[in-house]
Parts: C-alpha cells; structure tokens; sequence
C-alpha cells in the first residue's frame, strides 16, 4: 500500500512533465496548431487563440481531471478524505483518456489528409502512461478497500 502511495505522489510530477513533453513533430506546420512541435501546453496556447470552447474542453480532459483525480486519491489513501469519493475520482482519470483520443484523432486526420509528415513524440507515451498509471492506481486502491 505505501508503494501505490508513493507512485501516485510520483504522478503529481510526472502529469506536468508530460504537459510539456512533445506530443508529436511534423515535417511542416500543424493545422490548427500553426507549429512543428505540439505539447499539451503549446496546444492549449493555440487552440485559446482560435477555439475558445475546445480549449476549455481540452484544458479540462488533459490538466484538471488527471491532476484533481491524482490529488483526490492521495486523499484518501493518506485517510485524509472518506473513501466513498473514489468512484468520482476514477470517473476523473477516465475523461483524462479523452484527450489521449483527441490527441491520436487529430494525428490520424492530418495523416490521413496528407498535409504533414507527423511522428508521435514521446510525450504522448508519457501522458498515455501516466493516465493509464493513474486508472490502475485507484483501481488498485478500490480493491484494496474492499478486501
């Protein structure tokens, strides 16, 4: 249980170095994006300048949820917080897999389109990781209270 603990702390460091690691490059500008080099805060820079909903959309999948479920779980495991929150936080963790979606939609499109060459930067693989680390640490938490 001190492991789970100490990895979900570890999350707290992690989510913002994913923030600003490069999600992908492309070979020109991104549509949207107007840049070479995309991660999630360079991403969220544009998209206020052009779509103020997505961004808001987007600021909440990728920075609130993930940080807001990591934070509640530290709650809890450190007995700080009634454990009957758990089901909001997890559902928190899910919405942060919607902007891994969003993220691999838009690469599939311009790739798709033709109008760049773009590679996944290993900054997608670090927020996936993250995320995906997040979902099993409160499923693990989840399971560990029943028993």
């Amino acid at each position: 249980m001190k492991q789970m603990k100490f990895l979900n702390l570890a999350l707290l460091v992690a989510f913002p170095i994913a923030w600003f690691a490069p999600l992908m490059h492309a070979g020109l500008n991104l549509p949207l994006f107007g840049t070479k080099e995309v991660s999630v805060i360079s991403g969220l820079q544009a998209l206020w300048d052009t779509d103020v909903m997505l961004a808001l959309l987007v600021t909440f999948f990728a920075i609130f949820a993930p940080i807001t479920k990591v934070a509640g779980l530290a709650l809890i495991q450190f007995g700080m917080m009634r454990r009957r929150m758990l089901p909001a936080f997890n559902l928190m963790g899910k919405l942060a897999m919607a902007d891994i979606f969003l993220i691999a939609l838009y690469i599939v499109i311009v790739k798709g389109v033709g109008l760049a060459r773009i590679e996944v930067g290993w900054g997608l693989y670090l927020f996936t990781a993250c995320v995906l680390a997040s979902l099993s640490l409160s499923f693990l938490t989840a399971k560990r209270q029943k028993s």
